[in-house]
């Protein structure tokens, strides 16, 4: 019997003899679904105060992401301009060394950041090698930005 532990609360979280709306109430990882909301603050009144706590760091965690959007926005306004330059000068739209040193420089801010360094490999896998897309898009395209439009 396999047992999920959390708190005080003990769940078997066996398989061979679940129904299906146990197998429904857990995902992959053993944990039980729920939805944070009202219903589950008034149905449980001994985690009101967590129920509460979570939906504040909620809305914190949301202001966090509309930012890193409107600064991955920013970051893409800039980076456009750059393979606007690399274009017109006959530049490749990838620069090794720059890549290099950015990725140590990101290393050593998720380290003081106090995050796993390996999360610089997460963000250079998505920022970096969409900014190298855009860049050689605009190269395609003859140092044309307005490629980069979603709306053309």
């Amino acid at each position: 019997m396999g047992f999920l532990s959390y708190g005080e609360y003990m769940t078997d979280i066996s398989e061979p003899n679940d129904t299906a709306e146990t197998k429904e109430a857990f995902n992959n990882e053993g944990w039980r679904n729920t939805t944070i909301d009202d219903a589950q603050e008034q149905a449980n009144p001994q985690n009101a105060q967590a129920v509460e706590r979570i939906k504040r760091l909620r809305q914190s965690i949301d202001n966090v992401d509309t930012a890193i959007v409107s600064l991955l926005a920013e970051r893409f306004k800039c980076t456009a301009e750059v393979g606007v330059l690399k274009a017109q000068a006959g530049f490749a739209p990838e620069d090794r060394e720059r890549e290099k040193q950015q990725a140590q420089r990101l290393k050593e801010v998720a380290i003081n950041a106090g995050l796993d360094p390996s999360i610089e490999e997460n963000y250079r896998e998505f920022v970096v090698t969409e900014a190298k897309k855009r860049h050689q898009r605009i190269a395609e395209a003859g140092g044309n930005p307005g490629v980069l439009n979603i709306d053309a």
